[in-house]
């Protein structure tokens, strides 16, 4: 099985050398695209007005100057045009990808390309609640077996999976749970604006969402509660029931 790796964090990221972990365990044919620095929040942009540089670590490894989208498009048709993978895995993201993130986020989008041009893709999310207590180990153990039972079952053609890891040891995990993707409390969003030397505005933006009281079976709920969670994603976003009773209409 041939598996290709990119993230969002960066090719030099720690979640990098976890996803090669993972990886190793299941497979010795694994090949590397990851964004040269980091691009948290570039969700599936696309660089289109500035050129792609691409950096050479090995015949198998490389770095691209560009978002996670433009390294598995790199990837699947310059790079290895002619040695296409059978699953793409994007992360260890530092952090968890749960709720509305998936929206945001540049792991699931580097998985969201690798759909979309027909190979099986994961997202791997390592959550965190004390920067300076990380459990890497947990995604690093853990996701091989969780991969590898994925792998068993036909996905279809529009999905990927989206895994996060709980902020606790891997002894400390309560459970793997399917779940559906949940929404967050997104009211704290900070505006931080200052004055530069030059006496020029400038914005910091940050929030922090909280996780509230998360409905059971979603990913919100499974790490709050010590669980990994698995969530099929789907690519269409089109709401069908809505867009039967709206047909009607234009009838």
């Amino acid at each position: 099985m041939r598996i290709l790796l990119s993230n969002d964090d960066g090719f030099d990221a720690p979640g990098m050398e976890i996803l090669r972990r993972i990886a190793e365990a299941l497979s010795d044919d694994i090949y590397v695209v990851a964004p040269a620095k980091e691009q948290s929040g570039a969700s599936r942009s696309l660089t289109l007005h500035d050129p792609l540089r691409i950096n050479k670590f090995s015949d198998r490894e490389y770095s691209v100057e560009g978002t996670p989208t433009d390294c598995v498009m790199m990837a699947m048709n310059y790079l290895f045009k002619d040695k296409q993978p059978d699953l793409i895995l994007s992360g260890v993201n530092r952090g968890g990808n749960l709720g509305e993130d998936v929206l945001y986020s540049g792991t699931v989008a580097a998985a969201s390309e690798g759909t979309l041009l027909g190979v099986r893709s994961v997202a791997i999310s390592q959550c965190i609640l004390d920067a300076e207590v990380i459990h890497w180990d947990t995604a690093g153990d853990m996701a091989p077996q969780i991969i590898s039972k994925l792998l068993e079952t036909p996905w279809g053609d529009d999905v990927l999976m989206n895994i996060n890891f709980p902020a606790v040891s891997k002894d400390d995990v309560s459970a793997v749970k399917l779940t559906s993707q949940g929404k967050r409390d997104l009211s704290n969003l900070s505006i931080d604006d200052r004055v530069d030397a030059r006496g020029r505005d400038y914005f910091w933006l940050g929030y922090r969402p909280s996780f509230g009281d998360p409905p059971v079976g979603t990913d919100l709920r499974a790490v709050v509660s010590q669980e990994v969670s698995v969530t099929p994603l789907k690519l269409n976003l089109t709401e069908q029931q809505l867009a039967t009773r709206l047909s009607k209409v234009f009838e």
